[in-house]
């Protein structure tokens, strides 16, 4: 995926202003993966074994970790696709129907999971529940 869709997917854009980030997951940090990252990111990567070491059992930081993901897949799956053609027409589908004030609440929810994050100085908060 990242050789045959990724990597020139990003000829449309200007990488040197991009930084990838990626979570520790062992199917993504192969050394062939690993590699490949680090060729088009440079310092500018984010992930286990990379420049930027991803922490470990560090939260989900990012709407997409923790929001788009987990809102998608449920809606798409509620459809129950039988094709791999349904599937993706599902997929886009729920996102062009994601709407604005919807993004709104996203970003004050990752705000104030910034806010957490800076008052606890990074350590475990299990105290805390993040609601959408």
């Amino acid at each position: 995926m990242i050789t045959n869709f990724f990597i020139p997917e990003l000829n449309n854009h200007d990488v040197q202003e991009l930084w990838f980030q990626q979570d520790g997951a062992t199917c993504h940090t192969a050394r062939a993966t690993i590699d490949l990252l680090k060729d088009t990111f440079g310092d500018r990567l984010i992930s286990r074994f990379g420049p930027v070491n991803w922490p470990p059992r560090s939260c989900d930081l990012t709407p997409l970790g923790y929001f788009l993901w987990g809102y998608v897949k449920s809606l798409v799956y509620a459809d129950k696709p039988q094709t791999l053609d349904h599937l993706e027409d599902s997929i886009r589908r729920v996102i062009a129907d994601i709407r604005p004030q919807m993004l709104e609440k996203v970003i004050e929810n990752w705000t104030s999971r910034l806010d957490y994050i800076r008052a606890s100085r990074g350590s475990p908060m299990p105290e805390i529940e993040f609601k959408m």
